[in-house]
Parts: structure tokens; sequence; C-alpha cells
């Protein structure tokens, strides 16, 4: 009896494999079927007319002529590649971003670069935080509440916008204005200008007040500049009404030196 009963389990086995090769084969075939329907549909749907772009949207630079998208299927569009390619002709912008507004039109967005300083070489530059050196809008003026790098004619030669330069001089300038920012007192006792001509001897030039003459050079070299900012903030709080009297600081030393203006020191 148990010899039976083992053969009638062989043939049931025997017989579902077949219904179960067949059921997969079966829905195989519909789904390759439904995919080709699909991929026919999105083929036509894809190259009508419907989705030739009509209109391109331009949000931050109303002058870009992109016209040149128009007529294109909206599909065919690399938004990426198109992002970078717009942005070598457009230096002024951090970002260009592309998107599709379905079913024909194109909505670019240009975002535009904040200038941190100015850089004085053959023409006045802006530069970003980042580093990256564009041109002044010619709505804007080098006069503009912007402090202005110094020193670096011999070592930026014919510098192109949309580019970032790692130049040590340069380097340590944006350096001297992000600790600048961070110190609350300094946002105060805004930056003028900075000279940067040698980094052993960097300077920074300080406004102190409208009624006078000349600004309040800072001397600060190269080196632990985070630190060199606080000890700056410390003595203009502390020295805030005889300071109008100070020529200049030099804190590349141990100890700050400071020189007034009646060529006395201490």
């Amino acid at each position: 009896m148990k010899k039976q009963k083992n053969n009638n389990s062989s043939s049931k086995r025997n017989l579902k494999a077949p219904v179960v090769g067949g059921l997969f084969i079966f829905f195989a075939v519909i789904f390759l079927a439904i995919f080709i329907f699909m991929g026919y549909i999105w083929n036509v749907v894809k190259d009508s007319n419907i989705f030739t772009v009509k209109e391109i949207q331009v949000k931050g630079y109303l002058s870009a002529d992109l016209s040149y998208l128009k007529g294109r299927n909206i599909f065919s569009i690399d938004l990426k590649k198109e992002s970078q390619d717009i942005a070598r002709y457009y230096p002024n912008y951090s970002g260009i971003s592309l998107s599709r507004i379905f079913p024909s039109r194109i909505f670019v967005e240009f975002i535009e670069r904040r200038p941190v300083a100015l850089i004085r070489l053959y023409r006045y530059f802006a530069i970003d935080e980042s580093g990256i050196i564009f041109y002044i809008q010619s709505t804007e003026s080098p006069e503009m509440d912007l402090p202005v790098i110094t020193g670096l004619e011999t070592r930026l030669f014919g510098p192109k916008p949309g580019v970032k330069y790692n130049i040590k001089e340069l380097n340590l300038a944006l350096e001297i204005l992000r600790e600048a920012k961070r110190t609350r007192i300094l946002r105060y006792y805004k930056i003028r200008k900075l000279d940067v001509s040698n980094a052993a001897s960097s300077s920074i030039f300080i406004p102190i007040a409208r009624n006078v003459i000349g600004d309040l050079e800072v001397k600060l070299g190269s080196n632990d500049i985070a630190n060199k900012m606080a000890i700056l903030a410390g003595l203009i709080i502390n020295g805030k009404n005889d300071i109008s009297g100070i020529k200049y600081i030099d804190l590349r030393f141990n100890e700050p030196v400071i020189k007034l203006n009646d060529a006395q020191s201490k």
C-alpha cells in the first residue's frame, strides 16, 4: 500500500510541472505584449507635436536668449547637459536649472552669484565666497560697498569669469573675509581693502569713522587668522573711544603691536 501511495504522489508532481510552466509562459507572453504596446504608445505620444517646446519661461535673467530650445521635443532635451552648456555663457550665475512644464514649456531659473569682494586687476572683477571670479554687473560700481582685494596683479593674469583660481594669496583674502564675517564687531567695522601682495605681511584696512581721514591698517600675516580676528575684535571693543588715534595694529607676533598716529607705541 505504501508503495502505491508513493507512486500516486509522484504522478501528481509530474502533472503540476507542465501546468506551472504553462502559466509562466502565458503570463510572460502577456507581459511582453503589454510592454511592446506601451512602448508603441509612448513613441507615438513622445513624437507628437503636443510635446514640441513652444515657450521658454525664464526667471532671474530675462535677457537670456534660449530660443534655440524652441521647436525641439520636450523629452529629447537633456536638462542637465543644457544647464551646463548655458552656464558657460553666463558665468555671473552660480546655478542654472531647467525643468519641463508639460506639455510644451521649459522653465529656466538663473541663480545669481553674490560677490563678497572685488579684485583690482587691469579692471575690477567680482569674486564669490567659493572663489569663483566673475564680471561686475554693468549697473554696479567699483565703489560699491564691498571690500577690494589688491596685490594680485603679478599672480592672476587674464582671469576667465566662471573659473576658480587656487592662488595662496587669493585663498588667504577669502579666509580673512570669512573670519571677519563670523566676528560680530567686524560686521560694523567693515573691511574696505585687503592687501595680499605679500601673504606674510597681509593687511586689511578698516574705516573707523566718517569724520576720520584714512583707515585703520591691521597687519595679519598668513596664519591663525581666526584667532587674530578675535584679538582684533577685543582691541576694538576695549579701545573704542581711542581707536581713531591708532595708525596701525600689527598682529603678526605673539603680542599685538599698536602704533599711534603721534608715532608713540604701546
